[in-house]
């Protein structure tokens, strides 16, 4: 059998190089050995292995970066990272993210603004700054609630309490607040809800939703022009959401088969509904799946996705401070045909970290013998 040493290498690998090493392909989670001897895969989701035409190869390696778990409730648990804007802000209710994770925008209620934040490290919020930036929407609510951008930045919508209006306002400059300003469009949503509680869009821009938290309703708009407050109007779609006790906010997934509701009573708690026609409320059931956030905050207002769905963030009235959560590490199941060293699998590594794994047979695939040979590779 080859050396394992022969086989360890780090970061990016050249085809031909010194280490005789062959970038083979890794295709829907079956390592091809007829197409080289060191593999690279990045999880997308728990995932199981198998090995496809060992022919004369006795030895290759599989480089695995972890990743986590998109959108599940059930393995989601707070990191420990949180962000205060008390200095701007007592009463935090709205939150929105850039699309890359470098920008943060938070709507309050007592301030009476959006305010703007930079992450020096994208989606992790104990690395944010306050922008100096802040936009006053006193003129239009002094209450803004929910707060939505458009996908390139350019157009931003803030949820009215006290007024139960959508406002829309423009940025001359993508996802810069001190270039903002009203678009003199709103869009009064009175007639179904006098305490509207979360803002979403659909991702095209074509379906606007608000919560209700009087009712613990849903409430769906079309708007015939994407992303033009002025062309909506209620779709007479709605969703009245049984056994909560005060919702607070709504978010959706990435694609709309999924809802999440904020729901706050004697706890905190974000729970999720399948939708079986994706972005029609009026098909939403609960699943049961929930996360139970009230250790962070007693008093949880905003909630968003990151939009992979692997990061949550929620906005805590008490503490005044933005809480990061992530979903759970995904997981590997590999062939029984290794017998790994110390006779047990080795886990997968955890999100964003690479671990290197060596794997050697002798007799053309029939068994193999597997070894974890680096481990968060740098």
């Amino acid at each position: 059998m080859a050396n394992d040493k022969d086989f360890i290498v780090k970061n990016a690998v050249e085809v031909g190089g010194p280490t005789n090493v062959t970038l083979g392909t890794v295709t829907s989670n079956n390592i091809d050995l007829a197409t080289g001897n060191y593999f690279k895969d990045t999880l997308a989701a728990n995932t199981t292995y198998t090995i496809s035409n060992a022919g004369d190869v006795q030895s290759f390696q599989l480089e695995v970066t972890g990743g986590s778990t998109s959108y599940d409730l059930s393995s989601t648990s707070y990191d420990n990272k949180s962000y205060s804007v008390t200095t701007q802000e007592t009463i935090p209710s709205g939150l929105a993210f850039k699309p890359d994770g470098t920008k943060m925008y938070v709507a309050g209620r007592s301030g009476d603004t959006i305010d703007q934040y930079s992450l020096s490290t994208a989606w992790d919020v104990s690395t944010a700054s306050f922008d100096s930036v802040s936009f006053s929407v006193i003129s239009q609510d002094a209450n803004p609630w929910g707060l939505f951008f458009k996908p390139d930045g350019t157009k931003m919508f803030m949820q009215g309490y006290g007024s139960d209006g959508i406002y829309q306002y423009s940025l001359s400059t993508a996802w810069d607040l001190s270039t903002a300003s009203y678009d003199s469009v709103s869009l009064s949503v009175n007639s179904q809800s006098t305490t509207p509680k979360g803002l979403a869009f659909k991702s095209d821009g074509t379906s606007l939703f608000i919560g209700d938290g009087a009712g613990n309703n849903v409430y769906q708009y079309t708007l015939t022009t994407a992303w033009d407050l002025s062309t909506a109007s209620y779709a007479s779609i709605s969703y009245a959401v049984s056994g909560l006790a005060t919702l607070q906010h709504i978010t959706f997934n990435n694609d709309g088969t999924y809802l999440y509701i904020l729901d706050t009573g004697s706890d905190e708690i974000v729970k999720e509904y399948s939708l079986s026609t994706a972005w029609n409320v009026s098909t939403a059931s609960a699943t049961g799946n929930t996360l139970t956030v009230t250790a962070q905050d007693p008093t949880m207002h905003g909630l968003v996705f990151k939009p992979d769905g692997t990061r949550l963030y929620i906005t805590g009235n008490t503490g005044d401070n933005i809480y990061q959560y992530s979903g759970g590490d995904l997981g590997i199941t590999w062939p029984s045909s290794i017998e790994w060293a110390g006779g047990v699998a080795p886990a997968a590594p955890a999100a964003s970290e690479t671990d290197v794994f060596t794997i050697t047979t002798d007799d053309g695939g029939t068994s193999y013998i597997g070894t974890k040979t680096a481990d968060n590779l740098s």
